[in-house]
């Protein structure tokens, strides 16, 4: 199969992390007589410092042309850190998100059983833990009205959704509860805001369509809750941008590190893959970085983007036959050296090949 893959390497360790699902893709597709035809382009910081952009309109068509983007991470202290900055790396990642119509990001959280007892939460708490968000992201605060008032002493962002936007989002989601074990939670806060109750009445009108689902309704902060105490309790969750941000973050620790967790935005263009993690630009150019969950997300790609699940099933399978081997960079090596980010992209690739 000849595949043509929109690489998007980004800033701080995106450049490093993508180059090792880079080798990884190649020696599956080695292994599986793939063709892969690699098209990179700039975003982020990267972008903005060649030209001032951070999604320029020459990387839109490279992503609109492929079949699928992998895509880095993107974030730069020097922007951060200045507040009056006009143009900054994040900038593009939401304007990539709304040109190509990436209108759920599926992030899945699950254990590894070699790094169970590396999680900051009890076993007992996790074991078995195998749930899946979708957040909606093209839509809420991130993308509504906002402004300063009162000579710029009041400040206001408006969260605002359209019921076409929650349907296309909550029936992905009602369609993947059905592959899974049919528990679908839309998650909320409509005791407060208006938007959610708006959420919750569309999904309740849905229900019907999908007899065999079972659906939950229940508060943000509830959720937030429960993710620590009884993750296992969860299947399928359905929730809106900001909300999504936040407890996705929550739910990638409880694998043990934010490096292992791969993720997938589905848009109305093309399919983007990413790790969940951000650029962790303290650690670039240093070759530590985790790879692992870019690596996973190149495994989300073939089997989502090109239907390959046995490509998939073996990229998962030397992911973890290295954790059980201990062949892992400094986040997770506890009683073992810890190997540099190259090195564990080399040690993959050479396990697919001998595969």
């Amino acid at each position: 199969m000849k595949l043509s893959i929109a690489l998007l390497a980004g800033d701080g360790i995106g450049p490093e992390v993508i180059d090792q699902a880079v080798k990884v893709s190649d020696a599956i597709a080695k292994k599986f007589n793939h063709e892969i035809s690699w098209k990179p382009a700039l975003t982020g910081a990267a972008a903005i410092d060649a030209v001032g952009d951070p999604y320029p309109d020459a990387t839109h068509e490279i992503c609109l042309a492929a079949d699928a983007v992998l895509f880095g991470a993107i974030g730069d202290p020097k922007y951060d850190n200045d507040p009056s900055a006009t143009v900054r790396p994040e900038q593009g990642l939401l304007k990539m998100r709304q040109k190509l119509g990436l209108f759920a990001n599926v992030r899945p959280t699950f254990t590894f059983p070699s790094l169970i007892d590396k999680s900051p939460l009890k076993r007992a708490r996790i074991e078995g833990t195998d749930l899946v968000f979708l957040r909606e992201l093209t839509g809420g605060i991130y993308f509504g009205k906002r402004g300063r008032e009162d000579n710029g002493n009041t400040a206001y962002d408006t969260c605002t959704y359209t019921r076409a936007e929650v349907q296309r989002l909550a029936k992905k989601g009602f369609e993947l509860a059905m592959t899974r074990t049919k528990k679908l939670c839309c998650v909320d806060k409509a005791n407060v805001l208006e938007s959610s109750r708006l959420w919750r009445e569309t999904v309740q009108a849905m229900e019907k369509d999908y007899p065999e689902v079972t659906v939950s309704y229940e508060f943000v902060d509830a959720v937030a809750m429960r993710l620590v105490q009884w993750p296992n309790s969860y299947d399928v969750l359905i929730t809106e941008n900001l909300f999504g941000d936040i407890l996705t973050d929550e739910a990638s620790v409880i694998s043990g590190s934010m490096g292992l967790m791969p993720s997938a935005s589905v848009g109305t263009e093309t399919s983007l893959f990413e790790p969940i993690h951000g650029s962790y630009p303290q650690a670039a150019g240093k070759d530590i970085a985790n790879p692992l969950a870019t690596v996973l997300s190149a495994a989300m790609m073939f089997e989502d983007a090109f239907g390959l699940s046995e490509e998939a099933t073996l990229i998962r399978k030397v992911v973890n036959d290295s954790l059980d081997a201990g062949f892992v960079t400094e986040d997770l090596a506890e009683g073992v050296a810890p190997q540099k980010t190259s090195a564990v992209g080399d040690w993959l690739a050479a396990k697919i090949l001998e595969a």
